[in-house]
C-alpha cells in the first residue's frame, strides 16, 4: 500500500460528497435535460455525484494500490442505487443507499462476533492497537451505531415522500443535509464519545 498526502486523500474521500451537496443546491429549483428526460433535485445531483465518486475512487486506487472494504461496498451501492434513481428518475432508490449500507455493516460485524471472528479487529488492529475486550466493546457499539444510522435514514427518507411518514414531513433539503453533514458529525461524535474506551484498552505500540 502506497501512502498519499493526507489533504489529497481527504479531497478524494469527501470531495464527491461536497459535489453532491453543491449540485443539489444548484438544481433543487431547476432542471437539467438529458436525452429528453428532465432531472431535478436529488436525482440531478445524483447524476453528477455518481461519476465523480467513480473517478475519485479510481484515482485513490491508482495512487495507493488498495481500497478498503467500505470504499468498495459504498462504490457498488452508489452505482447500483444511484443508477436506478437516474434510470427510473426516482430519488427513492438513492435515498435507500445509506439505510442498506449501514444495515450491511451492522450485519457483517454482528456475524463476525457470532462466528468468534472480530473482523474490525483484524482489519484495524495494526493501526489502532487495543485489547481483545476493547475491540469487542467497540464492535458492539459500532453495530448499534450503524443500526441507529440505518433506522434514522429510513425515517428521514420516508418523511421526504409525498405525504410524509407517521406525521413527519420533510423536504429533500433536510435529507441532503443529513447525508452530507449529519452522518459525518454523528460519526465524529461517536468516536469522541468512545475516547475513554480507547484510553482504557489501548495497547502500547512497538517502542512505546
Amino acid at each position: 500500500m502506497r501512502t498519499i498526502d493526507p489533504k489529497l486523500k481527504a479531497l478524494l474521500e469527501y470531495g464527491p460528497l461536497v459535489v453532491f451537496f453543491v449540485a443539489f443546491l444548484l438544481l433543487k429549483e431547476h432542471t437539467i435535460t438529458l436525452m429528453g428526460t428532465d432531472y431535478s433535485g436529488v436525482v440531478g445531483a445524483t447524476l453528477v455525484f455518481v461519476p465523480v465518486l467513480v473517478l475519485c475512487t479510481a484515482a485513490q486506487w491508482a495512487l495507493t494500490g488498495t481500497l478498503s472494504v467500505m470504499q468498495m461496498l459504498t462504490l457498488v451501492l452508489v452505482v447500483v442505487f444511484g443508477g436506478l434513481s437516474i434510470w427510473l428518475n426516482d430519488p427513492r432508490f438513492f435515498k435507500m443507499k445509506p439505510t442498506i449500507i449501514y444495515a450491511i455493516f451492522a450485519g457483517l460485524l454482528a456475524l463476525g462476533l457470532a462466528l468468534g471472528r472480530n473482523w474490525l479487529e483484524l482489519v484495524m488492529n495494526a493501526a489502532l492497537p487495543l485489547t481483545h475486550r476493547g475491540w469487542r466493546l467497540l464492535t458492539i457499539r459500532l453495530i448499534w451505531f450503524f443500526v441507529a444510522l440505518a433506522a434514522l435514514n429510513e425515517v428521514l427518507r420516508r418523511a421526504t415522500d409525498p405525504g410524509g411518514f407517521m406525521g413527519l414531513v420533510l423536504s429533500d433539503q433536510a435529507w441532503v443535509n443529513f447525508k452530507t453533514f449529519g452522518i459525518l458529525a454523528a460519526t465524529f461524535l461517536f468516536f469522541i464519545a468512545n475516547g475513554p474506551l480507547f484510553a482504557r484498552h489501548a495497547l502500547p505500540r512497538d517502542g512505546d
